[in-house]
């Protein structure tokens, strides 16, 4: 970790791991789900659970949710401007079993879909997300992100790989989760440049695949 890292982002409110991370959790959670949400069930672990109040945390994760950056003015009137947006927030505390002090499991609603979001802040704004749903990932979506649903089949992993390879953008890393062999499976790619939508499309177009979303850096 450098020195920027533990200084942290330029961000509102007194802790970048309390803060600056818990916008950035939200801004992800809200990239994921892919659409914007209309419900959100927060449950706090650890140290968010103790001190989000006191530490904005909790206006930190919606303003997350409503798409702010983590400079914007308006995170410290991120609960009051949910619901004028369309957006239902209920905070709970939970434990969450083995994760980092700074964890928080989101439920969100959309109009079309839901997903549940386990991330983790780990201080000077860095975060990472631990599950989507069922499937164990680990992503910071520092670099650009695909995030592919899929039934576990042979070849799916290659036709992705060779899509990306035919629009010259390089993997710098992947890793896929899946239920069991043969079910429900989870492909997440990271790239070193960034993913052209007209590749986005091409993997929707693909019979197998059920989903995918790209996150850019945020």
């Amino acid at each position: 970790m450098d020195a920027f890292q533990i200084i942290g982002p330029v961000m509102i409110g007194p802790s970048s791991s309390h803060t600056a991370g818990a916008v950035r959790i939200g801004r992800l959670a809200r990239a994921i789900l892919g659409e914007v949400p209309c419900r959100a069930e927060i449950l706090l672990h650890g140290s968010f659970a103790r001190t989000y109040r006191g530490h904005g945390t909790d206006r930190a994760l919606v303003a997350g949710l409503l798409g702010f950056n983590v400079a914007d003015e308006r995170v410290r009137e991120a609960l009051e401007l949910a619901p004028r947006q369309g957006l239902e927030v209920s905070f709970s505390e939970k434990d969450l079993g083995d994760v980092h002090p700074n964890s928080v499991q989101l439920n969100l609603k959309g109009k079309e879909r839901a997903v549940q979001v386990l991330a983790s802040s780990l201080g000077g704004g860095q975060v990472v997300i631990k599950k989507i749903d069922a499937f164990t990932v680990e992503m910071n979506c520092e670099l650009p992100t695909l995030v592919a649903a899929y039934p576990d089949r042979p070849g799916v992993i290659a036709t992705v790989t060779a899509l990306l390879a035919g629009a010259g953008v390089n993997i710098a890393g992947m890793r896929v989760s899946r239920q069991a062999a043969g079910q429900e499976a989870l492909m997440v790619v990271e790239t070193d440049q960034p993913v052209p939508p007209g590749l986005v499309a091409a993997m929707r177009s693909l019979p197998i695949i059920e989903r995918v979303i790209c996150i850019d850096p945020v």
